[in-house]
């Protein structure tokens, strides 16, 4: 029997037993008469097996009742189950709908407007591609390496929601093969770029990556996520997706590269996801990269964190000043306060 709010699903077999009991007729009796093994008469009263046409048929010569009776129980049994499995998946489903920010991914167009709760889980099933949102939680569905600042319940759902759209918006961006020694063959390029302007960049480090089976996608922040970036594979392909909000150039760039670093370290599609040990080291190959780690030391030992300063140590690693000033406030070299001017504020199109 399955239940629901709305359905009770009764399989034939309570009304074949209730013959039975009518009649004081055992069911080892019952299963010599129909032919049948004592296991599968028990399964069938117990609504554990289907009843076919051809069972129908021997019911109607065993105890008298039309062949079409069961058959007609059997289909209403079954199409009661499905309303009740469904109606239960509904319910499941619409109290994590309620842990999504669908309003916010309504407003940027990622799924229809509506206030109805139905509506939103049917949408949200069709924008994951998933017949419940339960399945979410598989691994085989939501295995991504990203960076955030901070981690909860419905933070990992609205990173879903985003890791998401990238998805969708990732397919379709044209990429070859993935072509990792590729990919590390053009990072002193992409490097140096760091010194440009966004709306010169954006295009050619598309294009880089593109040629070496990545898909780069920029989008909108989602409330909640404490979402830097992510990257996971989809298909034939790599995705590598960065938020937008308000990022300043070292912020930035090393969000990129620190998804560039699980890639070439090879964190992309692990079957046990991303480990805390993961992130390290996709941060400090993100840290060398951006800035030669003994030259940074030596930097250090100088003592002198002049504006001056630091612009000439930044033209000398050929890299924007606002990425040494982000990486000697998160050494605490320098307070979050001080040298804030060299930062760049980007402002990137979606």
């Amino acid at each position: 029997m399955v239940r629901s709010r709305s359905y009770i699903a009764t399989p034939p077999g309570a009304t074949i037993k209730e013959q039975l009991n009518d009649r004081g007729m055992s069911q080892k009796e019952f299963a010599a008469r129909m032919d049948m093994s004592q296991k599968h008469i028990s399964k069938l009263i117990n609504g554990d097996v289907q009843l076919t046409p051809e069972t129908a048929v021997r019911l109607e010569l065993v105890l008298g009742v039309p062949a079409r009776f069961w058959n007609n129980l059997e289909a209403i049994y079954r199409e009661k189950i499905i309303k009740a499995e469904a109606e239960n998946a509904m319910d499941a489903d619409a109290e994590i709908a309620k842990q999504f920010p669908y309003s916010e991914m309504a407003k940027y167009g990622w799924v229809p407007e509506t206030r109805k709760t139905k509506e939103k889980v049917i949408n949200l099933r069709k924008y994951f591609e998933v017949v419940e949102l339960s399945l979410l939680g598989s691994e085989q569905i939501t295995r991504i390496a990203c960076r955030r600042l901070a981690i909860t319940e419905k933070g990992d759902l609205a990173l879903m929601a985003w890791a998401q759209e990238a998805k969708l918006k990732a397919r379709d961006i044209l990429t070859a093969p993935i072509n990792i020694k590729g990919l590390i063959a053009i990072l002193p390029e992409m490097r140096k770029m760091t010194i440009l302007k966004p709306k010169e960049f954006c295009p050619r480090i598309k294009k880089y990556l593109a040629d070496c089976g990545i898909a780069l996608v920029f989008l909108p922040h989602l409330k909640g996520s404490f979402l830097q970036g992510a990257s996971f594979m989809d298909g034939n392909k790599i995705v590598v997706g960065l938020t937008v909000r308000g990022k300043y150039a070292d912020k930035f760039w090393f969000s990129l590269f620190h998804e560039l670093a699980h890639i070439i370290l090879g964190h992309v599609g692990q079957l046990n996801g991303i480990s805390e040990d993961d992130e390290k080291a996709a941060d400090k190959w993100a840290c060398d990269m951006l800035i030669c780690f003994e030259d940074f030391e030596n930097f250090k030992r100088t003592g002198d964190y002049s504006e001056k300063s630091v612009r000439q140590f930044a033209v000398a690693q050929g890299i924007a000043p606002g990425i040494v000033v982000g990486r000697m406030q998160l050494e605490r070299m320098i307070k979050y306060s001080v040298l804030n001017d060299l930062k760049e504020k980007y402002e990137i199109v979606v």
